[in-house]
């Protein structure tokens, strides 16, 4: 079996992504009408063995409507005229989604600013408003 690399340290099987092919619309002349160039990749996202829980779960929901109910993602590629390039950008896209649910976001801890800080600002207002005053005209 022949693993592609998805991300760093993280690999898919070649099997667990299947390939089925259409008629393309858009360009590519008279082969549009008789030649298979689309590419429909399908990868079970949920039942994957290469994957993680943490990634397949992040992977499914950066997947959006891309993916089904059963966990399955779908990519649709017509851009190419040939189905080799089809094929090639559909896998592409594939293992960008994976390497986005792989990247493990930064843990973020809430902050306030400090008493001072809102002093600081409230004085800054109070400043800038006096300012403001001085401009207008005088109030008869």
């Amino acid at each position: 079996m022949a693993r592609i690399e998805a991300a760093p340290g993280v690999f898919i099987e070649e099997e667990e992504a299947r390939f089925s092919y259409a008629r393309a619309s858009g360009p590519g002349g008279q082969n549009v009408n008789k030649v298979e160039t689309a590419a429909w990749l399908r990868f079970d996202a949920a039942n994957s063995t290469s994957l993680d829980e943490r990634v397949k779960r992040r992977l499914l929901a950066l997947a959006g409507t891309r993916a089904t109910k059963e966990g399955e993602i779908v990519i649709f590629a017509q851009n190419f005229r040939t189905q080799e390039m089809n094929r090639k950008d559909a896998l592409a896209r594939l293992l960008a989604l994976i390497e986005a649910a792989a990247h493990r976001p930064k843990f973020r801890v809430k902050t306030r600013p400090s008493l001072a800080a809102k002093k600081r600002r409230a004085d800054e207002k109070t400043a800038r408003g006096a300012v403001k005053k001085l401009r207008r005209a005088p109030q008869d």
